[in-house]
């Protein structure tokens, strides 16, 4: 169901029903909900890799098993919403690497997630509307704010294919990498990030988590309350050492 390993300071997770497209059922939500803890809760772990097995990223949800499930509240309370709160409150790099088709809830995992990549096959797709529902796992939170109220809601409404050319374009995500490069470059992204000073980059977060909601004066004081606690890091007075020195910084994710 999940694919997971620890190795290089990153945790790599693989969604791994390749058969339904990565759709999610309730063993696999909970094992990226532990699989995305066990990170959170070592050390060790600097940066997380998310991406999917086979020809797709994440078909959403397993609609069978939808059809055999109480109530949608149980699915959103016990397997989607868990998991967009740890992708947003874990406070360590999170690349979302989208190797295929990623269609409701997968879409939405994946633009929650820091820093999202796909491959130049990809596509994302709102698919709720057409099996009338409404998009979930934070989709209406995350994607008017990442291309704006007109064509999220068109988007959404309409339920279009967006290739990862077109998204890159829209800012729905960082990069579009050709399919021939994309496990490469994907894996330099996070590997590069799980060398850099982990602590900065987790207030980063916490910030930007913030800015949501926060006016200019709230954002103000709290980059100035981060920035104190950033300031009294290894890794703030090793990039500092490193600079005056003219060397490469040895961050400790500290």
């Amino acid at each position: 169901m999940l694919l997971f390993e620890k190795h290089d300071k990153v945790g790599w997770l693989t969604l791994n029903r390749p058969d339904v497209y990565n759709a999610f059922n309730r063993e696999m939500a909970l094992a990226v909900q532990d699989a995305l803890k066990d990170c959170e809760a070592d050390k060790a772990v600097r940066a997380i890799y998310l991406t999917g097995a086979g020809k797709a990223f994440c078909a959403g949800q397993d609609l069978q098993e939808a059809m055999q499930t109480e109530s949608l509240h149980t699915i959103l309370h016990e397997h989607y919403n868990p998991i967009i709160r740890l992708l947003r409150s874990i406070e360590k790099p999170i690349v979302c690497a989208v190797n295929g088709v990623a269609a409701g809830a997968g879409a939405n995992i994946a633009l929650a997630c820091d820093i999202t990549v796909a491959t130049a096959s990809a596509s994302f797709i709102q698919a709720f509307s057409k099996i009338g529902l409404i998009p979930d796992s934070s989709g209406t939170f995350f994607l008017p704010r990442i291309v704006g109220f007109q064509r999220a809601s068109a988007l959404m409404m309409l339920g279009d294919k967006v290739n990862a050319a077109d998204a890159e374009t829209m800012g729905m995500i960082y990069r579009c990498i050709p399919d021939e490069q994309f496990s490469e470059e994907s894996k330099k992204l996070v590997l590069k990030l799980s060398d850099m000073p982990t602590k900065g980059l987790g207030l980063t977060k916490r910030a930007l988590n913030a800015s949501f909601q926060n006016n200019l004066e709230q954002q103000l004081q709290l980059e100035d309350e981060l920035q104190s606690e950033a300031g009294k890091t290894y890794d703030y007075n090793e990039g500092v050492k490193a600079f005056l020195e003219k060397r490469r910084p040895e961050f400790r994710g500290e």
